[in-house]
């Protein structure tokens, strides 16, 4: 029907479209046609999302975020613990697998950019078609195999793969924002869905990881402290005595494997509910730029100060995010001494997160996305250095665990929310660029998971050099002191100096609306009798295809 509506005002009226955007017969630059209809205004119905919509778009964030949260939180311990790596080992590889995602999430967001429009759109294709390899990959990164030369190699391998899968999913989800809308107020509302799933799916990650884990923890091995400082000896001589029990060694390994079945069979739910639930809208007003070299795409994205100085505050805000949560499973159990408990103080973190989503929603609505982003980080600093201060307490413990889950679902919704600003702010100022938001997003998730990277390098090399003992009921006083400095010293630094750096983001509420009223203006200036055509051109490739 409106295609209907707009050849008429152009045609069959013999009217002219004029360089400028101003239509003869009483039909001016506003829009609005001889017969009242304003034509720039048949995009809104099209870009205002349904409930409906948003919903199934958010429910495919989820998958990145179980999956993360139980890396996140598990990884570690299962890697020393469970598989029974050296440290050394288990950190080797941490770093080659987000060595490995430096290479695999630019590389895919230039090549979604670059991949063909097909009848399913541009990025749901990659995400449907990476969703069975993905959950394969994952169920094999917690499967323990049955010989012990080949383990390194084995995690190594499993581990690197399901990162490059997922972010064959995660990119082009991500630049998906850009798709379903190209109004300012549908993406933060999008935003606001995505984030609420996203912190859920952290939830439902940690909740199905900690709680089937924790019904079948292996007990510890009572070790001597005389010999803790020989890391090397200690290590492998407690693996080598058989204390614990080998049935109830396999019980841990399988609730491994049973809780990772359950995240793969969510994750495929999921992706199936992203697929049938939104369409992937062609950006039809607007020619693509010509295609570039990847460097040329890199020296692009990097170059661009808004988006820079965005990557590097998250950059460091989000690492020390992710050193409180690689760390805290490990803190509770040993520094702590809640060994029985650890699984439900990260549950009650993470149901703080989700609860908290809508405020920061409202705050950074009311507020600015600059002050709602300095309220959320600054929230969770007093409380980190508290759980190094004072002695020993449950009831603290979960105070400080609900605070920080809070100031972690600042720091998921509001960078995300102020990506497409950037990309918005880009198109302002290089209106002849287009096409090239998949590699924004890659380029941001990239950061995002190099962070995750560094902090679970760092915690595993620190725990070895500090004397870790596997599967110890306690840990040397340097262990504990490592782990003291891993959730509250350095996190606390690296948030401060994210603070620092984003202070020099220029994008703030007043550049935001400008740009939005810019964007508008360059999609009305564009003559109607060729948005006509080019529609009418997608029409018939679609039929096409079809």
């Amino acid at each position: 029907m409106a295609q209907e509506d707009v050849t008429e005002t152009g045609s069959s009226n013999n009217q002219a479209v004029s360089p400028d955007g101003t239509v003869s017969d009483g039909t001016v630059s506003d829009g609005k046609g001889s017969d009242g209809i304003k034509v720039a205004g048949k995009n809104e119905p099209r870009n205002c999302l349904s409930t409906r919509e948003k919903l199934c778009y958010a429910i495919g964030g989820a998958p990145y975020q179980m999956t993360a949260s139980a890396l996140g939180f598990f990884l570690q311990i299962f890697l020393l613990d469970v598989a029974e790596l050296n440290p050394v080992h288990a950190s080797i590889i941490v770093f080659a697998g987000r060595a490995w995602d430096a290479i695999t999430d630019p590389t895919v967001g230039f090549l979604v950019s670059r991949s063909p429009w097909t009848r399913f759109g541009r990025m749901l294709t990659w995400i449907v078609l990476s969703t069975p390899l993905a959950v394969v990959a994952y169920f094999l990164v917690w499967y323990v195999p049955p010989f012990e030369n080949g383990k390194v190699i084995w995690y190594l391998v499993f581990y690197c793969l399901f990162e490059t899968l997922q972010t064959c999913f995660h990119v082009p989800y991500s630049a998906l924002t850009m798709f379903i809308s190209t109004e300012q107020k549908e993406r933060d509302s999008c935003s606001a869905y995505r984030m609420t799933v996203e912190v859920l799916g952290m939830l439902i990650g940690t909740a199905v990881q900690g709680q089937i884990v924790g019904m079948a923890s292996a007990p510890c091995i009572p070790v001597s402290h005389g010999e803790e400082h020989n890391n090397s000896t200690s290590m492998f001589a407690i693996n080598s005595t058989g204390v614990f029990l080998e049935d109830t060694k396999f019980d841990t390994k399988f609730a491994y494997m049973m809780a990772s079945l359950a995240i793969s069979g969510i994750y495929i739910f999921c992706a199936i509910v992203l697929f049938f639930g939104i369409k992937e809208k062609k950006e039809s007003l607007r020619t693509r730029s010509e295609p570039m070299s990847f460097f040329q795409a890199i020296r692009m994205v990097m170059g661009y100060g808004p988006y820079a100085i965005l990557n590097m505050a998250c950059l460091f805000t989000a690492t020390g995010f992710y050193l409180l949560e690689g760390n805290f499973a490990v803190f509770c159990t040993y520094t702590l001494g809640f060994r029985n408990e650890f699984q439900n103080v990260l549950l009650v973190s993470m149901i703080s997160a989700t609860l908290s989503v809508p405020f920061w929603h409202w705050l950074l609505t009311k507020f600015g996305k600059k002050t709602a982003f300095y309220a959320g980080n600054c929230l969770a600093v007093p409380f980190l250095i508290l759980i190094v201060l004072v002695e020993s307490n449950l009831i603290l413990t979960y105070i400080i665990a609900f605070v920080c889950g809070a100031s972690i679902g600042a720091a998921l919704l509001i960078p995300w929310s102020m990506l497409p600003d950037v990309v918005d702010d880009f198109k302002v100022h290089n209106p002849d660029s287009i096409g090239h938001e998949a590699i924004f997003y890659s380029f941001y998730v990239f950061f995002g998971k190099f962070a995750a990277g560094i902090s679970l390098g760092i915690s595993t090399l620190s725990l070895y050099f500090a004397g870790y003992i596997t599967r110890g009921c306690s840990q040397p006083d340097a262990v504990n002191l490592t782990l003291q400095l891993l959730v509250s010293v350095v996190p606390v630094l690296l948030i401060m100096i994210g603070l620092v750096i984003f202070y020099y983001y220029p994008i703030n509420e007043e550049t935001r609306q400008g740009n939005s009223k810019l964007l508008q203006e360059l999609q009305d200036s564009k003559p109607i009798l060729k948005w006509t055509q080019e529609i009418q051109e997608d029409s018939t490739e679609t039929s096409n295809m079809v």
